[in-house]
């Protein structure tokens, strides 16, 4: 496994905001047992703000709305691409949108693609799977389950459909980030967003929720993730 892979997982793991504002609270417990009143409250005070702050659902919105007003779901779909990709992870959700494509492309092959540390079974083998269950036969899905990330995708991708055009399928969120991966190693994918997380029923007086934490923590997935390849394209 790359040292550039695992310092990329490590520092998003200690960037998410709610794995923060816990080591901020634990600081400022204790500083509480040291009788150091002063810097306790401020540690657990700025762990509360930030807790308040990825949980309510209008920042969550306001920090999703610029990742997921960049891309649409693709309306005109072009009758000339064979090759539909679905992106690994929330495969249940982007599913959906893809099957919409292969209905309506004729002879059309998808490909699923994603790693899973965690499980023995790969994210690509489960999407495949999923479609399997719901209709698309076996002979027009191919499996990638071996890339760890969205630049591995790219450059296994790229090595498969060279310069043939593709439609590609993930999260509104995702997107931004994925086209800036894919155009950086010389592909140009047709972009359909799915998997909108912004909801218009979230009023301003709308109560703390962890669903609103889980939003705000995958847009600043996304953000850092979008630093990390403006990084390395500056520092390679």
């Amino acid at each position: 496994m790359e040292v550039s892979f695992l310092i990329k997982k490590f520092i998003s793991l200690f960037v998410m905001p709610l794995n923060f504002s816990v080591i901020l609270m634990l600081i400022g417990i204790f500083f509480l047992y040291k009788k150091k009143y002063k810097l306790s409250k401020i540690f657990l005070s700025i762990s509360f703000i930030i807790i308040c702050f990825i949980g309510y659902p209008q920042s969550a919105n306001l920090l999703l709305k610029p990742l997921e007003s960049q891309y649409a779901t693709l309306q005109n779909i072009p009758k000339d691409i064979k090759y539909i990709l679905l992106l690994g992870g929330d495969n249940k959700n982007r599913a959906w949108e893809v099957l919409r494509l292969y209905h309506n492309i004729k002879d059309a092959k998808i490909i699923t693609s994603g790693y899973s540390p965690t499980s023995k079974e790969t994210e690509a083998f489960k999407t495949a799977r999923l479609l399997m269950s719901v209709g698309v036969k076996k002979s027009d899905i191919i499996i990638f389950p071996n890339p760890k990330d969205t630049r591995e995708e790219a450059l296994e991708i790229k090595k498969y459909l060279k310069q043939q055009k593709f439609i590609l399928v993930t999260s509104a969120s995702h997107m931004p980030r994925v086209m800036k991966i894919f155009n950086s190693v010389g592909l140009n994918p047709i972009p359909s967003a799915t998997a909108y997380h912004i909801k218009d029923t979230d009023k301003v007086y709308t109560l703390l929720s962890g669903q609103s934490i889980k939003k705000s923590e995958m847009a600043i997935h996304e953000y850092v993730g979008l630093l990390w390849e403006e990084l390395k394209s500056k520092y390679k």
